[in-house]
């Protein structure tokens, strides 16, 4: 039988090898929605199992997160609520991962990130990582940068980390960041660049950066490189959207000499991982205690670039 929780209904809460805790949500800072396509990467590509949810009926607008409904092989009517869905995945390293992902919530933001922090504490998490994307000056023929960020200043210099420097409007991944932080659990959050002119999903050239700079990060295997195809036929199609129109490609190109003047090197991704490790386990940081066709109208050098951190 499920163990009810108020609105979180646990169905089972596994025995996990020093879980890290993934959380990303459709909704504004997920453009193009890379972070959640990369979330249900790992979900699809695993031994995932669902492991609880939360009732969505408080937590939603119905009215601007409707309902679908649907009918079953059995051709009985079906209604498919917004949901917020945890799983654990089992993978072939030497920790495993749980995955919250589903629609950012749009009422009682600072219970549901209370809910965040017992989902990692009942899991058995030693750390979160969030996960979003944001609109920016990025040419999609350049890689694109991936942001990371962390409050806690040891974790954030082990891992090459900036401190959060965003002021302004949030979203529910700042509420959640905020309210881990409090709780002394350790949290980073990884977001990727997306170009501002082909911010329709799906995007896997953003998909695939954000699953590198995780892999990097916590020293799981992702297997974005099974992406190279997706990247090659999007690239592709977006390449031929740009050089179709003259005022396109002359944008393009400009966005090109930007980014090739402001290149940020990376550490390896095996020196991340084990900074990652000697910071978990010398902080004791466990908590078992506790495309779419390109508008030239829209093609303007001051874009404003949105960042959730």
């Amino acid at each position: 039988m499920p163990k009810q929780s108020d609105e979180l209904t646990w169905f089972d809460i596994p025995h996990l090898r020093r879980p890290l805790l993934l959380v990303g949500f459709e909704g504004l800072f997920d453009a193009a929605e890379a972070a959640s396509g990369a979330l249900s990467w790992i979900k699809d590509r695993t031994e995932s199992t669902e492991i609880a949810m939360l009732d969505p009926e408080n937590f939603f607008n119905f009215q601007e997160s409707r309902p679908a409904v649907r009918i079953d092989t059995d051709g009985d009517r079906v209604i498919d609520w917004p949901a917020t869905e945890i799983y654990s995945v089992e993978t072939d390293s030497f920790r495993d991962l749980v995955v919250m992902m589903g629609a950012e919530p749009h009422l009682r933001w600072p219970t549901f990130a209370d809910y965040v922090l017992d989902v990692a504490r009942r899991s058995g998490c030693e750390m979160v990582v969030t996960m979003g994307a944001f609109v920016g000056m990025v040419p999609h023929t350049r890689p694109f940068s991936v942001t990371g960020s962390a409050v806690h200043p040891e974790l954030a210099r082990r891992l090459n980390l900036a401190r959060p420097s965003y002021q302004g409007p949030t979203g529910v991944i700042g509420v959640i960041n905020e309210r881990l932080e409090r709780s002394d659990i350790p949290v980073i959050s990884l977001r990727v660049e997306v170009p501002h002119y082909v911010p329709g999903p799906p995007n896997p050239k953003a998909t695939r950066a954000l699953l590198r700079r995780l892999e990097n990060t916590i020293g799981v295997q992702m297997g974005y490189e099974d992406l190279d195809t997706d990247v090659e036929e999007w690239m592709m199609r977006v390449d031929q959207a740009v050089l179709a129109d003259d005022e396109s490609r002359e944008y393009v190109e400009r966005l090109e000499r930007q980014a090739d003047s402001d290149e940020d090197m990376l550490p390896s991704g095996d020196d991340l991982a084990a900074e990652l490790e000697a910071f978990l386990r010398g902080a004791g940081a466990s908590t078992e205690d506790e495309v779419e066709s390109i508008d030239l109208d829209d093609l303007q050098s001051d874009y404003p670039e949105s960042e959730e951190e």
